[in-house]
């Protein structure tokens, strides 16, 4: 193996999903803010931030997935590729 097989991951690659929910929990925390101060139900703007949540993040993580790779990511790809060919 060589030094680059054996790289870290990136501090933005590890927070990268981390950012991914932080931002769903965002829309899902103002969307039950709005469903809270317009019909005064805590239990159904509970309802809805939680919903909001799950179809956000995974809306979000769709978006993630149909993302066109750069450069870096290509290379990277291709190393992967190499080494289940070589059988590691």
């Amino acid at each position: 193996m060589t030094a680059q097989n054996n790289r870290n991951p990136s501090r933005r690659d590890r927070l990268r999903p981390f950012e991914y929910v932080v931002m769903s929990a965002v829309i899902a925390v103002f969307i039950g803010f709005v469903v809270a101060l317009s019909t005064r139900q805590v239990t159904l703007a509970l309802i809805f931030a939680g919903v909001t949540f799950i179809v956000s993040l995974v809306v979000i993580a769709m978006l993630a997935l149909a993302a066109k790779p750069d450069d870096a990511e290509k290379i990277d790809l291709t190393e992967q590729d190499h080494q289940s060919d070589s059988g590691h």
